[in-house]
């Protein structure tokens, strides 16, 4: 039982500057239902707050419904394992102006649950039709690569 949960629109909508790769606090029902790949990044970012890093808009749902706690919330915040560098690095940037942290992925690394966040900087419009216009031609060369 090997899955993740990725933010489809992260790269699209962000440049992504730098990566770190945190710990996650969660619950069991949490663990099993990331490793069966269901919950949702979409809407997702970091917070700081007093030299903690919490992960805030990710939905999680229980891995069975029928056994969940009572009062279970699927989009609780979820605090992140990061080391002392780390967290004053993420400080410094999210008091940069126009600069976000948002997660990337929830991941399985052995018995361990891991989550990639990024620093990122919002795309403005015309960047966004550039990655599409990139996109279109990258998908184009390797079309005609693979028929020739």
């Amino acid at each position: 039982m090997t899955g993740s949960v990725r933010n489809k629109k992260a790269g699209f909508n962000y440049e992504l500057l730098e990566r770190y790769t945190a710990g996650v606090k969660l619950l069991g029902t949490e663990v099993k239902s990331v490793k069966g790949g269901q919950g949702s990044l979409e809407g997702a970012y970091v917070i700081l707050r007093g030299r903690e890093a919490f992960l805030v808009g990710a939905t999680i749902p229980p891995f069975q419904g029928g056994n969940a706690p009572e009062g279970y919330e699927p989009s609780r915040p979820r605090k992140l394992l990061l080391q002392k560098r780390e967290l004053e690095e993420l400080e410094t940037a999210s008091q940069t102006k126009g600069l976000t942290i948002l997660p990337i992925s929830v991941y399985n690394k052995g018995r361990l649950v891991k989550v990639d966040i990024a620093i990122g900087r919002g795309k403005k419009k015309f960047d966004k039709r550039e990655t599409i216009k990139k996109r279109d031609v990258k998908r184009d060369i390797d079309r005609t690569l693979k028929n020739s």
